[in-house]
């Protein structure tokens, strides 16, 4: 890996766990770091003041805000797309929003992104292990939303793909988070799911994100990694 030196990198969802990770290490490869975050402005500022990043508050359920963000930003050479919710039940407009932000946003984002993205730039949406199992009760919009990238990713790397652009999905199953951490009340129900019975760290699945926006990665497109220490197996 030869870092990122003055490549422009895009976060969408980069304050807390995964998304934090996600910047941590574009931006120790010398990358110029920009992130998104919502409803945490305290560890937005901390980070941005930690890694030399900048952070820019946006809510990916608004489509024409996230749309002229992007394009403010343009071009980007990376952009990640890890902004998503959790919903259980079924109250109406917490499910539409949720795919609002969870499938929505990711394909409008992709295509702004695009629009002005050089040759050879990179697309990668963080989805989740629950697109291909769900052992789970109340979790079928969560699902849903998460499945749909994998298609998704496949219908935009062809879109993309005569400009040497990627698109792909990385799926991560319980990873240690603040909102799951890896010694939380489910771990053990978690677990039992698994192959390999522990938490994914961010630095993992944020390891797996910087490989395939690197040079290595160029042939990989329209594809989902799962990793979920076998959750999904």
């Amino acid at each position: 890996m030869s870092g990122f030196s003055g490549k422009s990198v895009l976060v969408l969802g980069g304050s807390r766990g995964i998304g934090a990770a996600i910047v941590r290490r574009f931006a120790s490869d010398s990358a110029k770091v920009v992130f998104t975050y919502l409803s945490s402005p305290d560890e937005a500022e901390t980070l941005a003041a930690e890694t030399g990043s900048e952070a820019m508050r946006a809510d990916s359920g608004d489509r024409d805000a996230l749309v002229a963000l992007i394009c403010s930003l343009s071009p980007l050479d990376v952009l990640v797309v890890n902004s998503g919710i959790l919903g259980a039940g079924d109250p109406p407009d917490a499910i539409d929003r949720l795919f609002h932000i969870n499938t929505l946003a990711p394909y409008h984002a992709a295509v702004a992104a695009a629009r002005n993205m050089p040759d050879g730039g990179r697309i990668i949406f963080i989805g989740s292990a629950n697109a291909d199992r769900l052992p789970m009760t109340g979790l079928a919009a969560y699902s849903a939303s998460k499945t749909a990238l994998k298609g998704m990713v496949k219908g935009l790397a062809r879109d993309f793909g005569a400009r040497g652009i990627t698109v792909n999905v990385i799926q991560p199953g319980p990873a240690d988070t603040d909102m799951n951490p890896a010694d939380g009340p489910l771990k053990d129900v978690m677990h039992d799911f698994m192959a390999i019975k522990c938490h994914a760290t961010g630095a993992e699945i944020a390891g797996l994100v910087a490989y395939l926006a690197g040079p290595e990665a160029g042939i990989i497109t329209g594809a989902a990694y799962n990793i979920d220490g076998g959750f999904a197996a």
